[in-house]
């Protein structure tokens, strides 16, 4: 089970410390505790609380076998969502967002499959036959969609689930995602909107303590989702094993039991023309 959530834990990391008050979003009052020093302060139980409930439905969409799609392309999150996405082998998207990456998946789908081709032509030597300059531009095509698309590689369809930080940076992401109906779970501060986001989770979206705290919380439940799947179909795979082992072992059976049926009739037989023969006699 993932670790319990510790409020004085969210504190410590600067979870609490929202943006500015005139920067705010009156639809985040109610996760809004207090204003200090022109500063809006979160109230870290409900934060608590949603987490808990964000971790629950990600736990259930990971242990279902789907992807989960993190987003963080500002330089404070980058490093820490590549680590925990890639730590519980998640999809992740940490440069720019490929304009319709969700709503033309097919056209993302190909860009993947070049650079797919690109390994493969280093790999039967199809690329030492280019010119110098054609294998500059082949390796810097490679580079470039590395970049961009390296952590997707693996995503062979729609995620099931995307997971953001920082919903006004990624809006993109968020219209696409709303456009397929695809859940939306975000860390969300005072200054952005919660009412785009299907799992809200109030908190600083800019410290990187705060970003890593929740993202601990958040691959926790993601990984514990993975592991009950892995279980799961270890015993469905035991079961199998046992139900072909019963299946083999039956027909090593049937052939006493053909042989029984078989001296059965044929005593039968012989009683019949027994009784046939002495019916003749008294004839």
């Amino acid at each position: 089970m993932a670790s319990k959530i510790d409020v004085k834990d969210l504190l410590e990391a600067g979870v609490h410390f929202g943006h500015l008050t005139r920067k705010w979003n009156p639809n985040m009052a109610p996760y809004i505790y207090m204003e200090r020093n022109g500063i809006h302060v979160i109230n870290l139980y409900k934060t608590a609380a949603k987490i808990d409930e964000a971790g629950e439905a990600l736990k259930k969409i990971a242990a279902s076998g789907r992807k989960i799609l993190f987003v963080a392309t500002k330089k404070q999150a980058k490093d820490i969502v590549a680590d925990k996405a890639s730590g519980v082998n998640m999809p992740y998207i940490t440069e720019r967002w490929p304009g319709g990456m969700l709503t033309n998946f097919v056209t993302i789908r190909k860009a993947v499959k070049k650079m797919t081709a690109i390994d493969k032509m280093k790999k039967d030597g199809t690329f030492n036959t280019l010119s110098k300059k054609e294998r500059l531009q082949v390796d810097r095509l490679r580079a470039k969609l590395e970049k961009q698309l390296g952590s997707i590689a693996d995503m062979t369809r729609l995620p099931g689930a995307l997971f953001i930080v920082d919903t006004m940076r990624e809006h993109i992401a968020v219209k696409e995602a709303q456009k397929l109906n695809i859940p939306i779970f975000a860390m969300v501060d005072t200054n952005s909107d919660p009412r785009d986001v299907d799992y809200v989770i109030p908190s600083n979206d800019d410290a990187s303590k705060s970003i890593e705290k929740i993202l601990s919380h958040v691959t926790a439940s993601v990984a514990e989702g993975l592991s009950e799947r892995k279980a799961e179909r270890a015993e469905k795979d035991a079961a199998k094993t046992n139900k072909e082992a019963a299946k083999n072992e039956a027909p090593a059976e049937q052939p006493e039991a053909k042989e029984k049926v078989e001296t059965k009739k044929e005593e039968a037989e012989t009683e019949k023309n027994t009784e046939t023969a002495e019916s003749n006699k008294e004839n």
